[in-house]
C-alpha cells in the first residue's frame, strides 16, 4: 500500500513538473518612478539656454533598453525632446539631460514624461510645487526691439488710424527681428497698461496716448525687452484711408491678381501681414496673394492707415491629420482630405515624387515619409494648394552608416547611427556634381525630403561627418 502510494505522488509530481516546465514564462512588470523635478517649475528656454535634467527609476527592463523624455501639451499629445546627455547614477536609475523644440509653441500647460525603447510611458513628472502642468516657452527672440520704425513719435489725421508696427530695420541680417519669428506673441500697452485682445506684432491706433509692445512669453516674458515708446498725438488736417480692390474683395487670384488702390496722398508705404513691401510706394499695389494688407498714407503733417482683409476666392481645403504623426511598424494611416472645392482634383507626393494612381480625396499611408496632397479647383476660379504632413517611426536599428537608401522601402531615409545624432556633429552630404545638398547639425535621419531626379542612372551622393566622434567618409546611392 505505501509503495503504491509513493508511486502515485511520483507520478503527480513527474506530471505537474512537466506542466511547469512548459508553462510560459512572465516577466515583471515593467515600472518607471519619475523624481520631483528640483528647481524645475517651468521651461523658458531659447537660443542662449536650452538644458534640463529630469531623474527617475526604473525596475524589470531589458538589457538595452533605453530612454527618452517626452513633452505633453494641454490635450496630453507627445512632443520630442533632443536627448542631450544620458547619465546613469545606480543600477536603476538615471538622469536625462534633454532639450525642448526650438519651433514649440508656448503655453502654460505642458508636462514631461519618460518613454522606454519598449513603448512603455511613465507618469507625468511633478515640478516642486506638486505640479504636473507648468509653463514651457521657447523664446525665439531675447532683445529689445523697435516699432514705428524707431520713431518715439507720429500723428494721427483727423478721423483716421494709425498702425503701429514691430519694425523689422535689417531685413538682410536674419533673426535680427522679432518679425522673423512667426510663433512670437506680444502685448501692448496704451499708458503703460495692456491693451486686452492685441497679440499680433501690429496694433491699430486711433486715439492718442503712449504706446509700446513687449513680447508675451507667459511666466517666461521678461519685461526688460520691450520696445520702444511712441507718443501718438492728433491732427486737424488729413483724412481717413480707405483700399479698394479692382477684382473686388473675395477675388479670384489667376494672372497679375488685383490692384489695391489708396486714398489719394502725398506717400505711401504698403505693408503685407505687418512686413513692409520692398518697392511698394506708389497709390497702388498689384497682387495674387491673399492677406491683411495696410497702407500708411502721410498726407503731409499727419499720417492714416487704411486696411484691407484680402481674400482670395478660390477655395478651403484641410486635412484630418496632424502635421507630424508617429506609426509603429505594421500601422496604417488614413488620411482625407475635406474640401468645398468646385469639381476638385487631388494628387498624392511622398517624398516630393508623385504617387501613382492616387488621385482620389482618401490616402492609406503604410510607411513613414514627407508627404502632400495637391487639390485643385478645376472651374469656376481655377486655383489650387498643397498641404503637407510628415509620417514617422520607429528608427532603423543600426550599428553602421548605410550606403544606400531605398526611397520605395519602409523607411526611405538615410540614417545614421545615433552617437551621429547630435548638436555638436556636422553632417554634409554633396552630390555628384559636388553641389552640397544638406549642411547641418544634430541631424534626425530625415534625409532626402524633396525628389530626386533619376535620369538614367541612380544618383550617387558623398556624405561627410564631422564630430567629437571623429570624421566619417563615405558615399550614398539612392534607389527606387
Amino acid at each position: 500500500m505505501i509503495q503504491k502510494i509513493t508511486l502515485f505522488i511520483t507520478k503527480c509530481l513527474i506530471f505537474f513538473g512537466a506542466f511547469f516546465a512548459f508553462e510560459p514564462h512572465v516577466y515583471a512588470q515593467e515600472v518607471i518612478a519619475p523624481q520631483t523635478l528640483s528647481g524645475l517649475d517651468k521651461i523658458c528656454a531659447g537660443n542662449n539656454f536650452n538644458e534640463y535634467f529630469a531623474t527617475f527609476s526604473y525596475l524589470n527592463f531589458p538589457a538595452g533598453t533605453t530612454f527618452v523624455i517626452e513633452l505633453l501639451d494641454g490635450s496630453s499629445n507627445p512632443i520630442a525632446t533632443t536627448l542631450l546627455q544620458t547619465i546613469p547614477i545606480t543600477a536603476g536609475q538615471q538622469t536625462i539631460k534633454f532639450a525642448v523644440p526650438t519651433n514649440l509653441v508656448g503655453a502654460n500647460d505642458y508636462g514631461l514624461r519618460v518613454k522606454s525603447s519598449t513603448g512603455y510611458t511613465s507618469s507625468r513628472f511633478k515640478n516642486p510645487a506638486g505640479e504636473t502642468f507648468f509653463p514651457a516657452f521657447f523664446k525665439d527672440y531675447e532683445a529689445s526691439f523697435y516699432i514705428n520704425d524707431r520713431s518715439d513719435s507720429a500723428t494721427i489725421c483727423v478721423g483716421g488710424t494709425l498702425t503701429l508696427s514691430v519694425s523689422n530695420l535689417t531685413p538682410e541680417i536674419p533673426g535680427s527681428s522679432p518679425i522673423f519669428f512667426p510663433n512670437v506673441k506680444y502685448k501692448w500697452f496704451k499708458d503703460d497698461v495692456v491693451i486686452p485682445g492685441q497679440s499680433a506684432s501690429t496694433l491699430v491706433v486711433n486715439s492718442i496716448g503712449k504706446y509700446h509692445a513687449e513680447m508675451d512669453y507667459g511666466q517666461c516674458s521678461d519685461v526688460n525687452y520691450g520696445s520702444n515708446r511712441v507718443n501718438v498725438t492728433s491732427s486737424s488736417t488729413g483724412s481717413p484711408v480707405t483700399i479698394d480692390s479692382s477684382l473686388g474683395n473675395p477675388f479670384c487670384s489667376n494672372g497679375s491678381g488685383t490692384v489695391l488702390t489708396a486714398t489719394a496722398g502725398n506717400s505711401y508705404v504698403w505693408k503685407k501681414n505687418g512686413v513692409v513691401i520692398a518697392g511698394a510706394t506708389s497709390r497702388s499695389y498689384a497682387t495674387n496673394e491673399s492677406g491683411l494688407y495696410t497702407v500708411d498714407v502721410d498726407f503731409g503733417g499727419c499720417s492714416s492707415t487704411g486696411t484691407i482683409n484680402l481674400v482670395g476666392n478660390g477655395f478651403n481645403a484641410s486635412i484630418d491629420v496632424a502635421d507630424s504623426t508617429r506609426i509603429e511598424e505594421g500601422e496604417t494611416l488614413n488620411v482625407t482630405v475635406t474640401t468645398d472645392a468646385t469639381s476638385p482634383t487631388f494628387e498624392w507626393y511622398k517624398n516630393g515624387n508623385i504617387i501613382a494612381g492616387a488621385t482620389t480625396d482618401t490616402y492609406v499611408v503604410t510607411t513613414i515619409g514627407t508627404y502632400k496632397v495637391k487639390v485643385s479647383q478645376s472651374s469656376g476660379c481655377v486655383a489650387s494648394m498643397e498641404l503637407e504632413f510628415k509620417v514617422t517611426g520607429p528608427a532603423l536599428p543600426t550599428s553602421v552608416i548605410q550606403n544606400i537608401v531605398k526611397l520605395s522601402g519602409s523607411n526611405p531615409y538615410w540614417n545614421i547611427p545615433d552617437v551621429y545624432k547630435n548638436g555638436t556633429t556636422n553632417v554634409i552630404i554633396i552630390s555628384s556634381n559636388g553641389d552640397k545638398v544638406l549642411d547641418v547639425t544634430n541631424y534626425q535621419g530625415d534625409w532626402p525630403q524633396t525628389a530626386i531626379d533619376f535620369k538614367n542612372i541612380n544618383p550617387v551622393y558623398y556624405y561627410v561627418i564631422q564630430g567629437d566622434a571623429g570624421e566619417k567618409k563615405g558615399s550614398i546611392t539612392v534607389i527606387k
